[in-house]
């Protein structure tokens, strides 16, 4: 029996996903090996506005076990759920991603023919997300020595991908920027945060060994 698409997935979990308050980011499915009775993987990636503690997180992962579980669709292909959040390094693609990565610092691609918002950068540059409107995003360039604020139209950033810091801004930048949106982990300290803030930290698995009779074992790490 063949495996359902990322797809069929999304669809069987959205709902859940939504009304524990989470939003969907995506479904990745994978197989380990090409064996027949190889196990698939599938992670679902759900992100949201607040930090979320792992009895949050687990039982989410039950739930959508359990709807994974009645709707048949693996047969009798083992397979092993893990429900995370998004990485730290994802690009910024809907409104809902730059209210939560305000505060961090993005590397910016700007559309072709789009004027750098910086006469001494080219048109890929590194900023602080500031506050962003209907069409426009404030950044904060200059790092710690010279900060100051900009604003550029969305239309004109082809890419922006958050960027991982391993040292905290400058008191400055995250002033001008407005903050870092709340219940975000703070820049340079993404380690020491909520383990569900970042898939590195975080792995909530079930495991189904027949998802048509076999019970299901939620883990937490």
């Amino acid at each position: 029996m063949p495996m359902p698409t990322e797809e069929r997935v999304s669809q069987l979990v959205a709902g859940l996903v939504e009304r524990r308050g989470f939003d969907l980011e995506g479904v990745e499915i994978s197989t380990a090996g090409k064996h027949v009775d190889a196990q698939a993987r599938v992670q679902v990636i759900v992100d949201s506005d607040t930090a979320s503690d792992l009895d949050t997180i687990a039982g989410l992962s039950r739930d959508l076990s359990e709807a994974l579980d009645n709707a048949g669709d693996f047969g009798e292909t083992p397979y092993l759920l893990e429900v995370t959040s998004p990485g730290i390094d994802r690009p910024l693609t809907a409104d809902r991603h730059w209210r939560r990565a305000q505060g961090r610092k993005v590397r910016i691609k700007l559309r072709t023919g789009a004027a750098s918002p910086d006469p001494k950068s080219s048109d890929k540059f590194e900023a602080r997300v500031g506050v962003r409107t209907d069409d426009t995003v404030a950044l904060v360039l200059g790092g710690k020595n010279k900060p100051h604020l900009v604003t550029i139209p969305l239309a004109d950033i082809a890419e922006a991908v958050v960027q991982v810091e391993f040292n905290p801004p400058g008191a400055r930048e995250l002033e001008l920027a407005g903050g870092v949106a709340p219940g975000r982990p703070r820049p340079g300290q993404e380690e020491a945060v909520d383990p569900t803030a970042d898939v590195r930290t975080t792995d909530v698995r079930t495991e189904s060994l027949a998802a048509s009779d076999s019970p299901t074992e939620g883990i937490v790490e």
